[in-house]
């Protein structure tokens, strides 16, 4: 959808926050009266993509991931998978980045954490049954948080990067130590108990 398209575009741009509608109208080459007829407000539009991006994500997440039984390689496929999806989707990953960052704000986008929340629901229920230890809802939360957080912490800060750096290559030489560190400090805390507690972690 053009306007879907447009509004990607230019929150990439501007961000959430500075975007105007009649930048996204114009982009998208259409009148108000068309944005109109399909949002009722920016904040929906925002809705709309980030709801779409992150139900891609965890599709291809679920694909990828079925049938896996050993935790080092979860993780491992959980990071490519995630390093293939947004490689050349940089505006995808603005919003995704974009979003998480709101909802750390008070007057964050009304029902944005809803997909955020089921993206992290599916990254835990494939971990869960991986682990080998029953652990609580929180403690798997903090892990599916860890999980999201390495991908998009990566990626935020690779932005600075000379341009003729491939920040992708770089990304996946990092990716097997990535995965195998987790999954030892996941072994090791649930044999300890060390996980086992706590208060569970935001979005």
């Amino acid at each position: 959808m053009k306007l879907l398209n447009a509004a990607r575009t230019v929150f990439a741009e501007k961000g959430l926050d500075l975007a105007r509608i009649d930048e996204i109208t114009e982009r998208a080459d259409v009148g108000k009266g068309t944005f109109y007829y399909h949002f009722s407000s920016k904040e929906d539009v925002i809705g709309e993509l980030i709801a779409g991006l992150l139900g891609e994500l965890v599709t291809a997440i679920e694909e990828r991931c079925a049938g896996i039984v050993n935790l080092r390689d979860l993780l491992d496929t959980m990071i490519g998978v995630h390093i293939e999806f947004f490689s050349n989707r940089w505006e995808d990953f603005v919003l995704y980045f974009q979003g998480r960052a709101e909802l750390t704000l008070q007057d964050s986008y009304e029902g944005l954490e809803t997909p955020f929340l089921e993206y992290l629901g599916h990254i835990e229920d494939l971990l869960a049954p991986v682990i080998g230890h029953q652990l609580p809802r929180p403690a798997l939360r903090r892990l599916a948080c860890a999980v999201a957080g390495f991908v998009s912490g990566y990626y935020s800060f690779a932005v600075i990067s000379p341009q003729d750096e491939d920040i992708d290559e770089t990304f996946r030489s990092l990716r097997g130590a990535m995965a195998s560190s987790l999954a030892r400090f996941i072994t090791e805390a649930t044999a300890s108990g060390a996980l086992a507690t706590g208060e569970g972690a935001r979005v």
